[in-house]
């Protein structure tokens, strides 16, 4: 597919930085299981890559870190940082906040892209949601600790925030980039609040 010509593919350093945000997430979650480094290089590269794979094979594009040479390297450097780094530094909810930012991020990037390439807006907002959550469930399911989704905090709203929010101002007719920005900080803040205040969807809790 051609993308149109007033949507810009993004950078490839972006997708660069959201992957290494993602990675350091899997690595720090590698970390506070006291696992090997062989153990947390794998968490760091499944958890980096993941939601972008399959952003990029629901759009039918070439998976991005097949195709550049920056992305295993950045994977493999953010795992050594995480591993020389005393643990205390990444006590308390480092993991949870490192991974809001990778979650806005994703979000982003899986929406600009999709749209880029000519995918419908709602779609492209879906698809920026499950690019955005993919690199965590991964990660949950691989250390076997519940996932995310099967957690009442707002996780997947600040993804969809930053989703919408970036579709639509692009719809509109803002530049992407500072609109891609705006999105990506709204998302991150709506997780921040939600880790600070416990904020929490209504569980279903009907019982007739």
């Amino acid at each position: 597919m051609v993308p149109p010509a007033d949507l810009p593919v993004l950078p490839p350093l972006l997708d660069l930085g959201g992957t290494a945000v993602f990675a350091l997430t899997g690595a720090l979650q590698a970390a506070r299981l006291r696992q090997t480094f062989v153990t947390m290089s794998f968490f760091a590269l499944l958890t980096g890559v993941g939601g972008g794979t399959l952003r990029d094979l629901l759009i039918g594009m070439p998976v991005f870190w097949l195709r550049d040479p920056w992305v295993i390297p950045v994977v493999m450097g953010v795992a050594v940082i995480a591993w020389f780094t005393p643990r205390r530094i990444w006590e308390g909810h480092l993991l949870e906040w490192a991974d809001g930012a990778g979650l806005a991020a994703f979000a982003v990037l899986g929406t600009a892209k999709a749209l880029a390439v000519g995918v419908a807006p709602v779609p492209a907002m879906v698809l920026g949601v499950v690019a955005g959550c993919v690199g965590g469930i991964i990660r949950d399911v691989i250390a076997g600790v519940p996932s995310i989704l099967m957690r009442p905090e707002l996780y997947v709203t600040a993804a969809a925030l930053s989703a919408v929010l970036y579709a639509m101002g692009v719809a509109i007719g803002w530049p992407s980039a500072p609109v891609g920005v705006f999105a990506a900080l709204a998302g991150f803040a709506l997780r921040g609040a939600a880790l600070k205040w416990k904020l929490e969807l209504p569980a279903y809790s009907r019982t007739t």
